[in-house]
């Protein structure tokens, strides 16, 4: 991939694209496919993810999926879910995957998702018995910088047991 992104050809057939786009009216992309939420939508799991109000069109679709043939994202994904060291600044595997599935995750022989599994039922034993127990009533968060999310997850589970500080 030595191309830089804005130099290859799929995105400035994409650039082109987006100029084309500017005097698109959604109502007329509506109007013109009746069928346009049904094809722009997804359902999973009880969630909607409503695309069709945006400004895509089965060549919009065409370009991107171009793109990303030409930068190479289908052989991306399967280094990533092999456990490969695609992290180049870090110079590690992203092993994030191994926390989301039920399927082998190897890195240097070892099956990492079972490990993150064992994990995981480690953290749900630890996290039932505070519950259980009553016992914790404070909670201290000390940053170390990073995202701040999941700290601030865990004080609001934790809110109903305890009093939260944030």
């Amino acid at each position: 991939m030595g191309t830089p992104l804005n130099a290859c050809a799929d995105w400035q057939a994409l650039i082109a694209h987006q100029r084309a786009a500017a005097n698109w009216r959604l109502e007329a992309l509506f109007a013109a496919d009746a069928r346009r939420f049904e094809q722009r939508s997804l359902r999973l799991d009880g969630l909607l993810a409503d695309y069709s109000r945006h400004f895509i069109t089965e060549e919009t679709l065409a370009l991107l999926l171009a793109l990303a043939r030409a930068r190479e994202v289908p052989a991306w994904i399967t280094r990533l879910f092999s456990g490969e060291r695609i992290n180049h600044t870090e110079d590690r595997a992203a092993l994030h995957t191994a926390m989301r599935t039920d399927q082998p995750v190897m890195l240097d022989g070892r099956d990492v998702a079972a490990d993150a599994r064992a994990e995981l039922q480690r953290m749900t034993a630890f996290a039932d018995g505070v519950r259980a127990s009553g016992t914790i009533t404070d909670v201290v968060n000390i940053g170390i910088g990073g995202s701040y999310l999941g700290p601030q997850l865990a004080c609001a589970a934790l809110r109903e047991i305890g009093r939260a500080h944030v």
